[in-house]
């Protein structure tokens, strides 16, 4: 007589991890704007320092005694490092591309996912995924070919260093949604994002040094390093983390994947630049090939399935 509500509160937190992980993804992509606008004031590493710092102080205060739980701070790390990378590379791209492009391309994460597990776990990709990745190429292939009058400033199209770094962002961010699905459980998510920041934040400082400085506090910059700091990484990685001891990684990354829309969408609408048919194209074409990679396959099966099933 219990396992009918059982059931259903298990879905229902599914359900509203999921709901959650899509509102950030709606936030995420908003900040790629205001990341691109904050790096005319600062240099990459500095932002990141000034952000994470922020974004620490927050966590550190609400986590405290529970970022020194048993295994915490070892696996916090190991993510922090692997965030470090994601956000570093990110970043840096964004000073040699557009906030769209850079979105589109981190989009890949997606894609990644399946691909890492297939290399981490020996699982090879179903049909689906295969279908997603060729999508997903032709899609990188018309958002970044030379055009006549819509390359970036400076060239003639194609990719660039920052489209570069936003691919290999992508595949950074692919291997933090594993290891956090493999690290998060329903009562660490506090602690452990806790240790992430403060992690970011010394490996951002530790680069400072090698890298050509550049600090001018205006009020673009303030707002930025305060919205990203709070928002965009003390609450939207804990909320990631919450999110993700409660659903799959896959699923997880199938929600990101309509990150790259949000982000083209508001950079177009604030004016920060104009996409045309070519590059509406590409998006798209990278979208359906993300969805069609995690879609494709459970609505092959299924339809399969109810084609097998007697009639009543």
């Amino acid at each position: 007589m219990e396992a009918g509500p059982v059931k259903q509160e298990r879905s229902g937190a599914t359900w509203r991890a999921d709901g959650a992980l899509v509102l950030l993804t709606v936030f995420w992509g908003l900040t790629f704007v205001v990341v691109k606008d904050a790096l005319a004031f600062a240099d990459p590493f500095t932002f990141l320092t000034l952000r994470f710092a922020v974004g620490a102080a927050v966590m550190v205060a609400i986590a405290r005694g529970r970022m020194f739980a048993p295994g915490i701070v070892p696996k916090g790390l190991l993510l922090a490092a692997v965030l470090f990378v994601c956000f570093a590379l990110q970043t840096v791209g964004l000073t040699d591309t557009t906030p769209s492009r850079a979105a589109f391309l981190t989009g890949l994460n997606v894609l990644f996912v399946p691909l890492m597990s297939m290399v981490l776990l020996k699982r090879l990709p179903r049909w689906g995924t295969t279908v997603g990745v060729v999508l997903a190429a032709v899609g990188l292939y018309w958002l970044t070919r030379p055009t006549s009058g819509e390359a970036l400033p400076g060239d003639g199209g194609g990719l660039h260093l920052g489209d570069w770094l936003s691919i290999g962002c992508a595949v950074a961010y692919a291997g933090h949604i594993l290891l956090t699905e493999r690290f998060a459980t329903k009562d660490n998510a506090v602690g452990l994002v806790a240790v992430q920041l403060a992690g970011v934040a010394v490996m951002s400082a530790v680069c400072m040094p090698f890298v050509e400085r550049k600090l001018e506090w205006t009020p673009p910059l303030v707002v930025a390093v305060l919205t990203c700091g709070v928002l965009a990484s003390a609450v939207a990685i804990l909320v990631q983390t919450w999110g993700q001891a409660r659903t799959s990684a896959v699923r997880a990354a199938l929600i990101f994947a309509l990150e790259p829309v949000f982000a083209a969408a508001f950079s177009v609408a604030v004016g920060r630049e104009v996409l045309g048919l070519q590059e509406w194209l590409g998006g798209a074409l990278i979208v359906v090939g993300v969805f069609a990679s995690e879609l494709g396959t459970v609505v092959w099966d299924g339809w399969r399935a109810r084609g097998r099933t007697p009639a009543a």
